[in-house]
């Protein structure tokens, strides 16, 4: 369970966070708000690339935001990027296996645990092609890859249906939604595709210049008539 209380990042006169409490339980939870709504600056938060002004971080009954960036990754958080981050010179093997040796994971088992990763995701490559020569979904799932290797505690996914055309976006959801399960982590999906979200996510919270507006089931958030203001722009008749 990641609980959140009171957090809040300041960027000089911006507020990009705004005293946000939220509770992300297990399975797959989303996240969810308009653009420049403060959710891919949370995952910076959790991720240890910005720190907040005030505010905890409890994961799984430890403080994340005691932790250095790099104990996080050891300690077995994983993110993707709305930009692929995976090296296109390298293989996709050796994308994978530089997470791997950066997660404290055994060095023995580097080889089984990055075919066991790529396997998971489902990518029909070789190995050891290289990550320039893919097309968008196969790089994706290199990424989702990269942040399932080395038994991950807790998984964050930043767009990552970002650039595929929605005919391809049925796998990536089968594979989201096998992560909690077979991988045991617990996952923060943020998407602007809701079909991939309500399919992969059991509760969802929205969040709207900085504050969260609405959490709990997804699909009782989505009907939320907050919700369907801050992302269709219109009054709600509150």
């Amino acid at each position: 369970m990641i609980e959140v209380k009171d957090l809040t990042v300041k960027f000089a006169g911006v507020t990009p966070i705004d005293d946000m409490s939220v509770v992300f339980t297990e399975g797959a939870c989303g996240l969810i708000g308009p653009n420049g709504a403060g959710k891919t600056t949370f995952f910076n938060v959790m991720s240890g690339f910005v720190k907040p002004a005030r505010g905890t971080v409890t994961a799984f009954g430890e403080d994340l935001l005691k932790m250095a960036d790099y104990r996080r990754a050891r300690w077995g958080l994983r993110r993707t990027f709305q930009t692929e981050m995976a090296i296109e010179q390298l293989s996709v093997f050796d994308n994978v296996a530089m997470i791997h040796e950066h997660s404290g994971a055994k060095r023995a088992t580097r080889r089984d645990d990055v075919m066991a990763a790529i396997d998971f995701v489902g990518l029909r490559v070789p190995p050891r092609a290289k990550v320039g020569g893919l097309g968008a979904r196969e790089r994706r799932l290199v990424e989702v890859a990269r942040a399932v290797v080395g038994q991950p505690r807790l998984v964050l996914l930043d767009e990552p249906a970002a650039g595929l055309p929605t005919e391809e976006t049925g796998h990536l959801s089968e594979v989201i939604q096998r992560i909690p399960e077979q991988v045991g982590a617990l996952v923060i999906l943020v998407d602007h595709d809701m079909s991939l979200v309500s399919a992969c996510c059991q509760t969802t919270a929205v969040v709207d210049f900085g504050r969260l507006i609405a959490s709990g089931p997804t699909a009782d958030v989505l009907r939320d008539e907050q919700v369907m203001c801050a992302y269709l722009g219109t009054e709600a008749d509150l």
